[in-house]
């Protein structure tokens, strides 16, 4: 419903007004230390946008941080949080995940921890379709630790830690992700406050491990990708003539090219994967129920005693 003179407005302005208390809700009195222009700004703010136009409160919510500038934003909303080691939030969130499928669980961690540390995690993830929204904040560098390159920086620039310029190729993390059969691929612009929004509400809606990939910029570190570097190149999915997210061959092809034409968008979905629980035969007949009610207690005192 929108809100013109044909129509009566009362019931428009309610649910805005539901919505803005909702966003409101996620907000605390933690101070952000982010630098001025930081990408990190516009995905907590995006996330937020995404929870409340989907009715989620703090304790529908349960938001992983991997180490990095994308940790520091764990305790600056008001949500339910886990601050993990470097490269392994995802692992932790796959758990908590599947300990309660009533949760949204959304795993956070930048393009270092990644595509590097964390590589065999995100394989895993992917493969096993695991009940989790993966945010990846790809900055191209390591922006905590004062800007060394990371596995998505792009060839030829000096860095810190690589001051005569990166010598190798950047992994492309979205065509990365594309390769291990997933079920639902997306990339999106931190620039891009209502693209990101869309993106997550979509992500947030999907059964399985949804990987959205925010290219972002790092005002800071990484000079080669500032702002208008991204805007001079977005090209949204809905804009290539005939374009089909359920088809792989198509969508790796789109995410190819990271040097003139960024494809942004979801760029591959298929709704039809079994995802992880669905494919456990143990947990056939038990749809209902989630596995931390089905914990038990255990009197183990008298085992105890045995090893004294």
């Amino acid at each position: 419903m929108t809100c013109d003179p044909k129509n009566n407005c009362t019931e428009y302005l309610k649910g805005l007004a539901e919505k803005r208390a909702q966003y409101a809700s996620f907000d605390n009195e933690e101070k952000i230390t982010w630098c001025s222009g930081c990408g990190n700004m516009g995905i907590q703010n995006a996330l937020k946008r995404a929870f409340s136009f989907e009715g989620l409160g703090v304790k529908d919510l349960l938001l992983c941080y991997d180490i990095g500038c994308n940790g520091n934003g764990s305790d600056k909303m008001g949500t339910y949080s886990l601050h993990g080691l470097h490269g392994r939030i995802i692992s932790a969130a796959a758990g908590a995940a599947v300990a309660n499928t009533n949760l949204k669980v959304i795993a956070i961690a930048g393009d270092g921890g990644t595509m590097s540390e964390g590589i065999n995690h995100l394989v895993h993830a992917v493969r096993n379709d695991y009940p989790v929204l993966f945010v990846l904040h790809n900055n191209q560098n390591y922006g905590l630790t004062t800007g060394q390159a990371s596995a998505t920086t792009r060839k030829g620039y000096a860095m810190n830690g690589s001051p005569d310029g990166v010598t190798t190729e950047p992994m492309n993390p979205s065509e990365f992700a594309l390769g291990l059969e997933p079920s639902f691929v997306a990339r999106t612009f931190s620039g891009d406050m209502k693209h990101m929004t869309k993106i997550f509400r979509e992500a947030l809606n999907h059964k399985g491990f949804a990987f959205v990939e925010v290219m972002q910029v790092c005002p800071t570190y990484n000079k080669a990708t500032p702002s208008k570097w991204f805007w001079d190149r977005l090209k949204f999915v809905e804009d290539i003539e005939g374009y089909n997210s359920a088809d792989l061959e198509m969508a790796r092809e789109a995410a190819h090219d990271m040097n003139d034409s960024l494809a942004m968008g979801i760029l591959y979905r298929d709704p039809t994967m079994p995802s992880f629980m669905e494919r456990l035969k143990s947990r056939e007949g038990l749809e209902t129920s989630i596995l931390v009610d089905e914990v038990k207690h255990y009197d183990v005192s008298g085992f105890l005693e045995e090893l004294q």
